[in-house]
């Protein structure tokens, strides 16, 4: 009887710590922008071992102004030291497509671990799997995202899509 208690409380732990984030929406003083982004009050959705994300639409008023997707990721615990004034971080689908930014370093000389990437077809990216995501620093860093992290992220991006 304990196991199948211990077994269920597990269950339901692992379902609520990978379960779809809420969306949030806000709009701009003005009325002409609204913002729709995953809740991470209490923690950032969860891409691959030590790497979170976010993802943001903003909504602009009028017909010549378009939807802005971004994709905020987060590396967790990742200083690291480069040679170069500018990083490069990719995320690769499973269709080849690669979705890069690069990121400029600090006075300091150090990466802090996040960077914005900006979504130019965020319908493909539903259609499509990130299958990795790649650090290009001094020595190259990639996160390779599991199955069940890949369908929270499409649930997720779905709901952003979504949002109204």
């Amino acid at each position: 009887m304990k196991k199948v208690i211990l077994i269920l409380a597990f269950l339901v732990i692992n379902i609520s710590v990978n379960a779809q984030a809420k969306v949030l929406t806000s709009v701009n003083e003005a009325g002409d922008v609204a913002t729709y982004e995953l809740d991470c009050s209490v923690q950032f959705q969860t891409l691959a071992k030590g790497l979170r994300y976010n993802i943001t639409r903003h909504e602009f008023k009028g017909p010549e102004l378009k939807n802005s997707y971004r994709l905020l990721l987060v590396m967790d615990g990742f200083y690291s030291s480069t040679l170069n004034s500018t990083m490069t971080i990719s995320a690769v689908l499973s269709d080849g497509t690669v979705i890069d930014a690069k990121k400029t370093i600090e006075d300091d000389g150090f990466f802090d671990g996040a960077c914005t990437l900006k979504i130019k077809d965020p319908k493909a990216l539903l259609e499509a799997n990130i299958d990795k995501v790649i650090v290009h620093a001094d020595k190259d860093v990639t996160y390779t995202l599991s199955a069940q992290n890949k369908a929270v992220f499409k649930k997720n991006l779905n709901a952003i899509i979504t949002a109204k």
